[in-house]
């Protein structure tokens, strides 16, 4: 039975289809078969961002509705053979997505993967919720900012109290904390909260810092996750992150300001 991951946040805008899309291509790489399935009804980027948007015929709600079935909807990534993108509808209604359709596609999805990456919407519209409702593993994304972390504490309440694990008095949702957009420069000037002070708000174990990269940007517009980026600071983190998520036991980088060399101290970058 595949593990299924939620990807959060109670707020737009802080990196959900990035990590998304980095995550599950992670785990990918690290020889998991795995599905990254896009929840935003309406408004789906989690192809762009994989770089597959010219490939889809058929989605996720497509399949819901019995119109095409699984292996017709799910595209293969072309950089790594054990990934595939569900992506999302753009004109359906977001009413679309029922439990039962959900739960259907996900117990077909279940037998032939090792992880179910849910790309989730901001917030709790009909969409997050569905996402989140089956979720075994959450990955909570916030910025350091005030705005940010109080949302996503109460995302949490909502994973503690409307998941499928909590009507039925399962084990409760892993909850892990994702800092994106990190800058220690700013965290130094007061612009932004620390480390400690998000994970001190949210009491969750922290999986991941992501640290401010135009690297992030520059991969999106490009269609190819991040992750892939061996060389900038944001893919190593990602990287990183996907190692904390397997069990595996790695520091944490990217917590402290740089310190500039003799030369960037009088050239600049």
């Amino acid at each position: 039975m595949a593990q299924i991951i939620v990807v959060t946040s109670g707020k737009g805008g802080v990196g959900k289809t990035t990590s998304s899309a980095a995550i599950a291509t992670g785990l990918a790489l690290k020889g998991k078969k795995t599905v990254v399935i896009d929840f935003d009804i309406g408004l789906r980027n989690l192809d762009l961002i994989m770089g597959c948007e010219r490939r889809v015929v058929y989605d996720f709600v497509n399949v819901i509705n019995g119109e095409a079935n699984l292996n017709q909807a799910l595209i293969k990534d072309k950089r790594c053979d054990k990934l595939f993108i569900l992506p999302a509808s753009q004109t359906r209604d977001k009413d679309a997505l029922t439990k039962e359709g959900v739960g259907g596609v996900l117990d077909e999805l279940s037998k032939d993967f090792d992880y179910i990456v849910c790309d989730s919407p901001a917030g709790i519209e009909q969409g997050a919720m569905m996402a989140l409702y089956f979720a075994d593993i959450a990955i909570v994304t916030t910025n350091p900012e005030v705005s940010s972390v109080r949302d996503s504490d109460r995302i949490l309440g909502m994973l503690q109290s409307r998941s499928r694990r909590a009507e039925q008095n399962l084990e409760p949702i892993q909850e892990f904390l994702l800092l994106t957009r990190y800058s220690p420069a700013r965290v130094k000037t007061g612009e932004m909260l620390s480390v400690e002070d998000v994970s001190e708000i949210l009491a969750i174990k922290l999986v991941g810092v992501i640290p401010e990269s135009q690297a992030v940007l520059k991969a999106s517009n490009s269609g190819i996750p991040v992750i892939n980026d061996e060389e900038s600071d944001a893919g190593l983190a990602y990287a990183d992150t996907v190692q904390r998520l397997l069990g595996e036991e790695v520091p944490f980088r990217f917590l402290t300001e740089e310190k500039k060399g003799f030369l960037k101290r009088i050239f600049g970058s």
